[in-house]
């Protein structure tokens, strides 16, 4: 009974992350800090041209990271999300821009694909969401080829317990829904327990060049200004060296966040097992 109404209570709050991000769809998908980023050029740059490869973005938002894909000249684009809104945007951008894409509503706990699917599955600024992050890892290690990589880019947690928990409240502030902001290390140990290696792991990583205003961070999220308010207050009274540890600067009486991330690559063995 126990492990039922947990899982109920999972299930849930799935649903209730699922119609948040149904509400702001539309603003994913005009987000600055989600069409683009010096890391999301820096995977591109690692992972080299994608020509011929089958692509899977998993809880894919607006599908920027997947269409950004799209020039490579894949043969195949896949965008899976649990907000039906968040798909449809997929494939409004996708038409505006010609590109053939499929959309899957799905979970990254469940996939819907076969086995050795793809050579290429990704997911950005969505991991922190996943309800059980070794059966996601698992679900997205899964559908790929032998030689086949995952690639992840997301919030970073921090080493140090105190930054970390400035770190979780103005996250949870920020968006109800955050679950946990992972560390390097724990990204690595996930890749490597589903049987991946893990050639490229990068911490300290930042989706703005020039850090995201608290106001347009907020606006992005939908917030709310109760939010806002709480999000500067935490910030004035949190040690300057604590807010330099998660990489926020002030301007004036603005704050600038960084969104702060880490990339983790793992790569399937040939043989395909661990």
């Amino acid at each position: 009974m126990e492990e039922e109404a947990r899982t109920e209570e999972e299930a849930a709050q799935d649903m209730l992350s699922s119609q948040r991000f149904d509400k702001i769809a539309e603003n994913f998908a005009t987000s600055e800090v989600h069409r683009s980023s010096p890391t999301m050029d820096a995977l591109h740059e690692t992972l080299g041209p994608q020509t011929g490869s089958a692509i899977c973005d998993v809880a894919c938002g607006a599908g920027h990271l997947a269409l950004s894909f799209a020039d490579e000249g894949p043969d195949r684009l896949v965008a899976v999300d649990p907000a039906p809104n968040m798909l449809a945007s997929v494939r409004r951008l996708a038409a505006e821009r010609g590109v053939a894409v499929e959309t899957a509503e799905a979970f990254a706990e469940e996939l819907p694909f076969p086995d050795a699917s793809f050579d290429l599955v990704v997911s950005r600024l969505a991991p922190h969401h996943f309800r059980d992050m070794p059966a996601a890892v698992g679900e997205m290690a899964r559908l790929l080829r032998p030689g086949g990589r995952l690639a992840v880019i997301d919030l970073e947690g921090h080493e140090d317990p105190v930054v970390d928990a400035l770190n979780h409240e103005l996250e949870m502030l920020h968006d109800p829904t955050h679950r946990r902001s992972y560390t390097l290390t724990e990204w690595i140990g996930f890749l490597r327990g589903a049987g991946l290696n893990v050639p490229v792991a990068r911490g300290g990583q930042s989706e703005s060049r020039t850090g995201v205003p608290v106001r347009r961070w907020c606006e992005i999220a939908s917030s709310g200004a109760e939010a806002e308010r709480a999000i500067r207050a935490r910030l004035v009274e949190a040690p300057a060296a604590h807010r330099e540890a998660l990489g926020i600067r002030q301007d004036g009486d603005e704050f600038l966040i960084p969104v702060r991330t880490c990339m983790a690559i793992g790569v399937k063995p040939l043989g395909g097992v661990r």
